[in-house]
């Protein structure tokens, strides 16, 4: 290796080491690295610009605004209240949250979600005097598991997107190899999870007394998230669109939709609170990642990497299987969204070098990171917030505790996974 390469890859497992040890400081951390960066690879101010990937940067935000938006009208509650009322006991309720958690997580900000349906869980627990621990771990994980379900799920998908030039379609099937994506895939996972689900809830058969149903005054925030999801599918068709208009998009119908806000209450708050709505902490971190993750791939510690990872063997199903089953490790105990933007360039140089379908090792990444992100409390941000809410109550989980729920969960997800896009991509 060359000096400037392993002076890269020590700079490179620093900034690593200080996400994990810093996890309330990863912005800043990833934005000085990326400083350090540009200064001893003499970056000019235009490949800063172009490192960032900008339609992610608006996609998220867009999105996250959106979302906002959603939850203030309260159309979640309302359809979690109308679930609830047909359901015969706390099982069925708690199963039932738990999918609809994963439907509205494959649209929505996975974290979120996860404060959307979490307060419906505690109200149901403290009705019937029970502990509210396992259903907001259900409720978690279920919404992590749907995020790689379709292009505005998660921000792994987000950044799969981008990287490998998917639209939304494309995540349900992709015309142009022909195959189908990983919506289905990630449906099957689900289907396999939540039988495991029925298991561990098979004794909670308590009757579910309905209270009042939640009243939606105000539909404008959800005719403006389906038309987001609509015109995401019409942009799938035009041919070549400048490659923010995903960002666009999102971002255009988020500043209607506080417009909308502004208009219906005249009330300026809309505005404050619409602002800080969106999640600067992630959207700081992606910044400083992505002029991190251009510094070692200019640098040659991603080709390095990649060599590597070649080197172990060059059987498509051995590369498939380190991928997929190595990213589930890692993403138990790391953020996902920092390990995906730095492993999708090594996969597609690792795909380059083995002649292996990159689509095959991109859906292995995403199904390992997204879906292995369940098995411990701290693997993915919608665990991390489930936990909180529970603290709040009163409740400490324990790692033992939620990985009784987590592990065979996610083990039956990602298994499933795993052979489903060994089969269709191989």
């Amino acid at each position: 290796m060359e000096t400037i390469t392993v002076i890269a890859l020590v700079h490179f497992l620093i900034t690593y080491v200080l996400l994990l040890a810093l996890p309330k400081y990863r912005p800043y951390v990833a934005l000085v690295s990326a400083l350090i960066f540009v200064i001893y690879l003499k970056f000019s101010f235009v490949e800063v610009f172009y490192a960032i990937d900008w339609n992610v940067i608006l996609m998220i935000a867009g999105t996250m605004g959106m979302v906002y938006l959603f939850i203030e009208s309260k159309m979640p509650a309302l359809i979690a209240d109308k679930i609830i009322v047909k359901t015969p006991n706390v099982k069925w309720a708690i199963i039932a949250l738990s999918l609809l958690s994963g439907i509205i997580s494959a649209f929505v900000d996975n974290v979120a979600t996860v404060l959307m349906l979490a307060p419906i869980a505690l109200t149901i627990s403290k009705k019937l005097g029970i502990s509210p621990v396992k259903s907001i771990i259900a409720i978690a994980i279920a919404s992590n598991l749907q995020g790689a379900a379709t292009l505005v799920g998660d921000t792994t998908s987000i950044l799969l997107s981008s990287h490998a030039g998917l639209n939304f379609l494309d995540f349900f099937y992709d015309i142009e190899r022909g195959k189908i994506g990983m919506f289905f895939v990630v449906q099957a996972g689900a289907l396999a999870a939540t039988l495991i689900l029925f298991l561990v809830f098979r004794k909670d058969t308590q009757k579910i007394e309905t209270g009042e149903i939640t009243e939606v005054e105000d539909y404008g925030p959800t005719v403006l998230l389906v038309l987001m999801i609509v015109l995401l599918i019409m942009a799938s068709f035009i041919e070549d669109k400048p490659q923010i208009t995903n960002g666009l998009i999102t971002m255009g119908l988020f500043v209607i939709g506080v417009f909308y806000n502004f208009a219906r209450t005249y009330d300026r708050k809309v505005f404050v609170n619409s602002i800080k709505s969106i999640d600067y902490f992630t959207i700081l971190l992606l910044m400083g990642l992505f002029v991190v993750i251009e510094g070692i791939t200019k640098a040659g510690v991603v080709d390095e990497i990649a060599k590597f990872i070649s080197k172990t063997s060059t059987n498509p199903f051995i590369i498939f299987t380190i991928i997929v089953w190595a990213s589930v490790l890692i993403s138990a105990f790391v953020d996902n969204i920092p390990y995906v933007a730095t492993m999708l360039p090594v996969t597609a140089i690792i795909a380059n070098k083995t002649g292996v379908d990159p689509f095959l090792l991109y859906y292995g990444l995403l199904c390992g990171a997204t879906l292995g992100g369940n098995l411990t409390p701290i693997g993915a941000s919608a665990n991390i917030t489930g936990i909180g809410i529970l603290r709040k109550e009163g409740y400490e989980v324990s790692a033992g505790q939620f990985m009784k729920i987590s592990l065979p969960f996610t083990l039956a997800a990602v298994t499933t996974g795993y052979i489903l896009v060994w089969l269709i991509w191989h």
